[in-house]
């Protein structure tokens, strides 16, 4: 039969266990596309529930889009993302979203800046 000191102290040796295992670090890769282009990817555990990511992608053209965005988890993930390129013909675009992902429904919205400078804002609603 295990006494309370027993169990306390195995209760204790568990929770030093799991707090000493800290976040998992960072991860990155990089891949070549089938045109001959290429991507990197990188993804952060900041601990806690929240990891940060980035992408590049560079075209065989010379186009390039810049990606990072960051998400908590919960009862409710959320996560912010925001994006930019350079087209191969050197005109620019960029954008923004934030998104909501609960039991029930997920939102977002969104704004996205075209070549020509016009802007454009989007809101999505999902039920299940």
């Amino acid at each position: 039969m295990m006494t309370s000191v027993k169990f306390s102290m195995l209760l204790l040796g568990v929770v030093l266990a799991v707090s000493a295992a800290g976040p998992a670090g960072a991860q990155e890769w990089t891949r070549k596309t089938v045109n001959g282009g290429e991507i990197n990817r990188g993804l952060t555990d900041e601990g806690g529930g929240i990891f940060s990511g980035s992408t590049t992608r560079t075209g065989v053209d010379g186009g390039t889009y810049t990606s990072t965005s960051t998400c908590a988890n919960g009862v409710v993930a959320r996560c912010s993302r925001s994006y930019s390129g350079v087209t191969a013909n050197g005109k620019t675009f960029s954008g923004q979203s934030l998104s909501a992902h609960g039991p029930f429904r997920t939102r977002s919205v969104g704004t996205f800046t075209g070549p020509g400078g016009s802007k454009w804002y989007g809101f999505r609603r999902f039920r299940r």
